[in-house]
């Protein structure tokens, strides 16, 4: 069970994500670099307790940042866009 808990890091919650849930019904998450879609997909139903449609995944690169005299890389992860059958919702990203 705290398998499905380690693929889900994190929801990511910004403008384009809020309206993808309005218009579309897909919500977006933080994900562990080595879950693959079937992997992402059963973590959502068992946890969420939701029917899952389709998953899409992106691998979002390290950036190149600076703050004042310092600078580096922001780490790199992997998104996944779920998009979730008719009438089930996530409550979790309701704020």
């Amino acid at each position: 069970m705290t398998k499905y808990y380690d693929i889900i890091k994190a929801p990511i919650i910004t403008e384009q994500s809020t309206k993808l849930i309005e218009s579309e019904n897909k919500y977006t998450f933080k994900v562990d670099r080595k879950a693959n879609k079937v992997e992402i997909k059963k973590a959502v139903e068992t946890i969420f307790d939701v029917k899952v449609i389709a998953v899409n995944t992106i691998n979002v690169l390290p950036k190149f940042k600076k703050m004042g005299k310092y600078e580096g890389y922001k780490s790199a992860y992997k998104k996944a866009v779920v998009q979730l059958a008719e009438g089930n919702k996530i409550d979790a990203f309701t704020v």
